[in-house]
């Protein structure tokens, strides 16, 4: 007994010295590069979501339960790659299993290079115009294609027939490079300019205005959109009529108060929603840790970048791809030069495995596909509303766009937004559409009008709870284009203006017009018809048959048939070869028949018109010639008669 307990022992101390051994480090380090002016106060530190990652995962046992992560990080200048390649060199080291960042394309491209030639997993967060996903470079940002084709997906659900693009610098064009192609693959007109470096945008702003461009496309910085936005509302385009598509996915960090209530349609996509109750625990735990220490303030609003969430997400990713790798192979941490040729032989296998994690974050599923492009993810349309940014829709990768509201929603926005408004309504004189009223005393505003359409504004008016005022045309046309200078007058040029809201008259809708503004259902509906009576069905009479062909051809046919009969008749007398011996055994007869006599070359020739032929046939040149003209006459003739007795039959 004590021998097998003896042997029980040393059993379960190999099995614990095993799973020891195929154990990961206690510790694990990861590095993490950040910019020196990484210092905007809570929404922009990439540094705090690197951080408060690596402490939310030692805190989890869930994941690596026997390790630790430890956070390495290094601050490097914005495009000083020499330094950023030093500090990198410097956490290899260390011992470090991964790093992440830098937040500039420009040493980010040298870091990369490092990782790739060293075997080190690269995790980036930033949006890359590039996006490059060879090597050991993993990046959770969407691919450029990807975020634009989603702005084209919006623009399309819009019905923009044009719009002008506002860029920042050439990264932008590169987001916007779909849209770019749109007037290839349609008639859409595009203008595209670009925004001066610094805040003085007004002048580019007043010439969008004068060309009456209404929808407009803004990339640029979060931390430019709201000077841009005043600076419109300044010249006069932040109004009901305008149409903004800011491409920012920060559109959330952006105060939007002086806004609100402007009417304005501002439409922006997000990655991350700041009202998600795991977004906001994530970010209470990071404004408590931040409370910690002295000197660090978050303000108690905190709302959460892209780039913030995609990191804390990355730190994740990390860590549950190297709790999946260590129950397949033993994983060992190393210090590795970059002078050296030696690698780390868990770095190829340890990103295969982050491409095939698929988890929950705080940017929405993270999964990616064979390539290594992030794939399955959603991105939220949101709009301002006079309560915030409110989202309306969604656009998916995979299943397009798709809004949450429907009909009964829109059309309760759309009254809600015209309640207690003031409309100018302008129109032409003609009656009995539009007229002066008359009357004994001096009548001004509204009562000044009367007709069809004066009364039908005022019901409209009644449903949607709007006020209006009337004002005449100024020029008193309808509305024309001047071919030159592309100008509208009349109507068409008022609203476009921006002179009045609403135009009502007797308008004739063109394909022009239609192209210029909107136009509701007609209220009248004018053309040219022609009424004729609907011919009655006759009853058949009986030689209805012969109606497909007219009298004379009915004639010219027996007088032809006639006609034929007699010549071969005649032709067969006078041809030897038509005369046959009636008795074949006598060999000298003393009397010849001829089988064409006259009745018979009348039956033979109305059996060939009848599609039937006859018992008898020619047998000399002349005679076969003759039948066969005959023949193809009656072919001719029956294939007419049959095609006009369908046609005919058809007809009532």
């Amino acid at each position: 007994m004590p021998i097998f307990n003896f042997c029980e022992l040393i059993t379960a101390c190999l099995i614990i010295h095993i799973h020891l051994s195929w154990s990961l480090p206690e510790i694990i380090k990861i590095g993490g590069l950040f910019d020196v002016t990484d210092q905007i106060k809570g929404a922009g530190k990439q540094e705090t979501a690197f951080r408060y990652a690596v402490e939310r995962i030692n805190y989890n046992k869930d994941i690596l339960p026997n390790s630790r992560l430890s956070a390495q990080i290094e601050k490097i200048a914005p495009r000083d790659s020499f330094h950023a390649s030093k500090r990198v060199c410097h956490l290899l080291k260390s011992g470090v299993a991964a790093l992440f960042g830098p937040e500039s394309g420009t040493t980010s491209s040298h870091v990369q290079s490092i990782c790739d030639a060293l075997e080190i997993p690269h995790i980036e967060t930033r949006w890359d115009p590039l996006h490059r996903r060879e090597g050991y470079s993993i990046n959770l940002y969407p691919s450029p294609q990807q975020i634009s084709q989603a702005y084209l997906s919006v623009i399309k659900e819009f019905g923009w027939k044009s719009f002008t693009i506002l860029y920042e610098d050439s990264a932008g064009l590169m987001r916007l490079q779909d849209l770019l192609k749109t007037p290839t693959d349609s008639d859409i007109k595009i203008v595209v300019k670009q925004l001066n470096s610094n805040d003085e945008n007004k002048e580019i702003l007043r010439e969008v205005k004068q060309s009456g461009e209404i929808h407009i496309v803004l990339d640029c910085s979060h931390l430019r959109i709201h000077t841009l936005l005043k600076e419109a509302q300044a010249v006069g385009m932040m109004t009901a009529y305008h149409n903004y598509l800011i491409t920012n996915l920060d559109l959330h960090l952006v105060d939007l108060e002086d806004f609100k209530y402007g009417g304005t349609n501002i439409t922006s996509f997000r990655l991350v929603d700041p009202n998600n109750p795991i977004v906001q625990g994530v970010v209470r735990n990071w404004m408590l840790g931040e409370k910690r220490f002295p000197g660090r303030h978050f303000p108690e609003n905190m709302l959460i970048k892209t780039e913030t969430a995609l990191m804390y997400d990355a730190v994740h990713l990390f860590a549950k791809a190297l709790d999946e790798l260590d129950k397949s192979q033993v994983i060992t941490t190393k210090p590795l030069s970059c002078r050296g040729m030696e690698t780390w032989q868990h770095g190829n296998s340890l990103v295969n495995y982050m491409k095939l994690i698929e988890m929950e974050g705080l940017t929405g599923k993270i999964k990616f596909d064979s390539k290594g492009l992030r794939t399955d993810f959603e991105l939220e349309i949101v709009e301002l509303k006079k309560d915030g940014l409110q989202k309306v829709g969604s656009w998916h990768d995979q299943y397009g766009i798709q809004f949450a509201r429907n009909f009964t929603e829109t059309y309760s926005e759309i009254v809600e937004s015209l309640q207690n408004k003031t409309l100018v309504v302008t129109t032409i004189r003609s009656p009995p559409y539009s007229m002066y009223r008359e009357s004994p005393e001096r009548l001004v505003g509204n009562e000044a009008f009367e007709g069809y359409a004066i009364d039908l504004i005022s019901e409209i008016a009644k449903i949607l709870k709007f006020n209006y005022t009337f004002k005449w045309v100024d020029d008193g046309a309808y509305g024309y284009k001047n071919k030159e200078t592309g100008e509208w007058n009349g109507l068409m040029g008022e609203l476009l203006s921006q002179k009045a809201d609403l135009a009502i008259a007797d308008l004739t809708i063109t394909y022009e017009r239609e192209q210029a503004v909107d136009f509701s259902m007609p209220f009248m509906n004018l053309g040219i018809s022609i009424l004729y009576k609907k011919p009655r069905k006759q009853p058949p009479e009986l030689f209805s048959f012969m109606q497909p062909l007219s009298i004379d051809v009915w004639i010219y046919m027996i007088f032809a048939y006639l006609g034929v009969s007699v010549l071969l008749f005649i032709l067969a007398r006078f041809s030897p070869y038509e005369w046959d011996n009636p008795h074949p055994c006598a060999e000298e007869p003393e009397v010849l028949v001829n089988e064409f006599s006259l009745c018979n070359s009348m039956w033979f020739t109305i059996g060939s018109l009848m599609q039937q032929g006859s018992d008898i046939s020619p047998k000399s040149v002349s005679t076969r010639m003759v039948a066969g003209m005959w023949w193809f006459f009656t072919l001719i003739m029956i294939s007419s008669y049959t095609a006009n007795l369908a046609a005919f039959l058809t007809v009532e």
